[in-house]
């Protein structure tokens, strides 16, 4: 064998080596981005479900609340604005400005919901409906739903986004076009406090 052999042998290894490594790194990532955009998914079925619930919870309530029309008309406007955020996040959970646009409106209608929930309070007739308390108790539910889907899918996220940004991946992440994925996570700090209950 020639010398010229021997070193064409070894860098065309390296090649090899190299091109698995690369391949390996990609694959890696791909499987950690879909494992994330999988667990949007299933916060995106229960941000639907809530969706559904609300036009019901609204119907219910106006007949007890007549006097009320803006509260009502604020949580479905609320609710339409959440809906189409979703789709815009669903159609690409790593667009943080998507993202964005969803915990913005996922706000808004978190206040509308508690602006009618307060507003309901003061309905016994209201609070005694037996759809009433049903829808409520669904909507509950599904908010806790939606808590565990958020905690897996930022599990996820880090997971993905750890894997990105570490060494050897971060050489080839950007160039193959991985970006960032946005955490959905609360932006304003007052929603992070427990809610006050005062027995008077």
């Amino acid at each position: 064998m020639t010398p010229l052999l021997i070193v064409l042998g070894v860098l065309f290894l390296g090649v090899v080596i190299l091109g698995l490594w690369a391949v390996g790194i990609y694959n890696g990532l791909v499987a950690l981005r879909n494992r994330f955009k999988n667990a949007f998914a299933q916060i995106d079925v229960q941000l639907k479900r809530r969706y559904d619930l609300i036009p019901n919870l609204v119907e219910t309530a106006k007949g007890y609340l007549r006097h009320e029309r803006e509260t009502l008309e604020a949580v479905i406007k609320a609710r339409n604005i959440a809906a189409s955020a979703a789709q815009s996040a669903a159609a690409n959970p790593a667009d943080p400005q998507a993202m964005q646009g969803l915990l913005s409106a996922e706000a808004g209608l978190g206040g509308a919901l508690s602006r009618l929930m307060v507003v309901s309070e003061q309905y016994p007739d209201l609070k005694a409906n037996q759809n009433m308390m049903q829808l409520t108790e669904e909507l509950t539910s599904t908010e806790n739903k939606i808590s565990f889907a958020r905690q897996a899918y930022n599990d996820s996220v880090m997971t993905y986004n750890t894997q990105r940004e570490t060494f050897p991946a971060v050489l080839l992440a950007g160039a193959l076009g991985f970006q960032p994925a946005a955490l959905f996570q609360i932006e304003d700090p007052s929603e992070r406090q427990a809610p006050k209950v005062q027995f008077n």
